[in-house]
């Protein structure tokens, strides 16, 4: 019997494990020896028990840590050399730059990274200069690079980042989407009853709750909305983060007194909500391939979302949703007005909402297209 090829998949934290490679790992397994790679705990524990694949923990830290990161980088050559794996295949910053690093320096054969999205075009100075180097460093180590989505390639081309040949797997989206799981099931139905208000039409963001995400003209543009629309509500769904790019003081005192904005903390199901809302805003500054503008359409939500990557490739304007300039809470608050406004406009976009998402972010769609990928290595 031929060994099985060794395949490495890494990301900085498990969670993003957890997240995008949800079926795909244990797929993989059929034909490779699958190890899971990234920081120690729990969730990847749980990683490994649910894809049944052996893992590996690394500590990695999420932000620039010279010290931290050469400790984890010279801990991964370590088990590069000792794994010997057929391939790498890194998703993340931080795991994508140590990684390639590491696979490089330990002459790995096949080499990949995903770029899920990009943080330098929204920054300027030299956190800019620094965080477009690191990645033009990812590149030289990597072999093969693939990214999320046209918008994330475009960056990349025109950030002169690298020379090597890019490719987009499937229609961009990294992980797809379970269909069978994203309906309005009677188990969803039942528990919509408990948040949906009657003659209240509701608005809901999912997601971290930081400025990054545009939460600062969220709050701004649903304020004024209410004001002239009060029969109107607004559901945070996340968490707040106050290490990593926290929302301003005077924001965070509007979300905790403002009797029409409710902040209900992580929810490990999320159908429920979309069921409950009326259409989904998402005014984020940057993303790669957003899942929840995907999961809010397959839940037959349209959404109101900025014109950043990955975004503007799930939403079709006029069909299932409306893209708005990003920090422009003005446009935002036009946009969720006329969203209240026009129930014959809604109420199109939600009918077809679903049905875009199924021709193009079938979760099998996606792993069919991963898997076609590694054939050709």
């Amino acid at each position: 019997m031929n060994q099985k090829k060794k395949i490495i998949r890494a990301t900085t934290i498990a969670a993003s494990l957890e997240t995008f490679c949800k079926d795909q790992l244990r797929e993989l397994s059929n034909n490779y020896e699958v190890v899971a790679l990234s920081s120690p705990g729990d969730i990847l524990d749980f990683v490994g028990k649910r894809e049944n694949v052996r893992t590996i923990g690394v500590k990695m830290e999420r932000h620039i840590s010279p010290i931290n990161d050469l400790v984890s980088l010279f801990k991964l050559i370590k088990i590069m050399r000792k794994e010997k794996p057929w391939l790498v295949h890194s998703m993340t910053p931080k795991a994508g730059l140590l990684c390639m690093i590491a696979a490089w320096i330990t002459r790995v054969p096949r080499r990949v990274h995903t770029f899920t999205g990009l943080i330098w075009p929204i920054r300027t100075g030299i956190s800019r200069h620094i965080l477009m180097f690191t990645d033009k460093i990812l590149c030289a180590c990597a072999t093969h690079i693939i990214p999320e989505g046209e918008g994330v390639k475009r960056d990349i081309i025109a950030g002169k980042i690298t020379k090597k040949a890019m490719k987009v797997l499937a229609n961009g989206n990294v992980r797809g989407i379970e269909l069978d799981h994203y309906t309005r099931s009677e188990e969803v139905l039942n528990e919509v009853s408990k948040i949906k208000k009657d003659g209240v039409f509701t608005y809901i963001f999912i997601g971290r709750i930081v400025k990054d995400k545009g939460i600062h003209e969220l709050i701004e543009a649903f304020v004024k909305v209410h004001n002239e629309r009060p029969s109107t509500r607004l559901i945070l769904v996340g968490c707040f983060e106050m290490q990593l790019d926290p929302i301003s003081s005077e924001m965070q005192n509007i979300i905790n007194t403002h009797k029409s904005i409710e902040a209900v903390g992580v929810k490990k199901d999320v159908r429920p909500w979309l069921v409950a809302a009326d259409v989904l805003t998402f005014p984020s500054y940057r993303e790669g391939f957003p899942n929840v503008v995907i999961e809010a359409g397959a839940m037959g939500l349209p959404s109101i979302v900025t014109d950043i990557n990955g975004a503007n490739e799930i939403i079709i304007p006029g069909q299932n949703g409306v893209i708005v300039p990003s920090h422009d809470a003005n446009a935002l608050y036009n946009a969720m007005l006329e969203m209240h406004d026009n129930d014959v406009m809604r109420e199109q976009m939600a009918s077809k909402a679903r049905k875009l998402i199924v021709q193009r972010f079938d979760c099998h769609i996606v792993r069919k297209a991963l898997y076609d990928f590694y054939n050709t290595l």
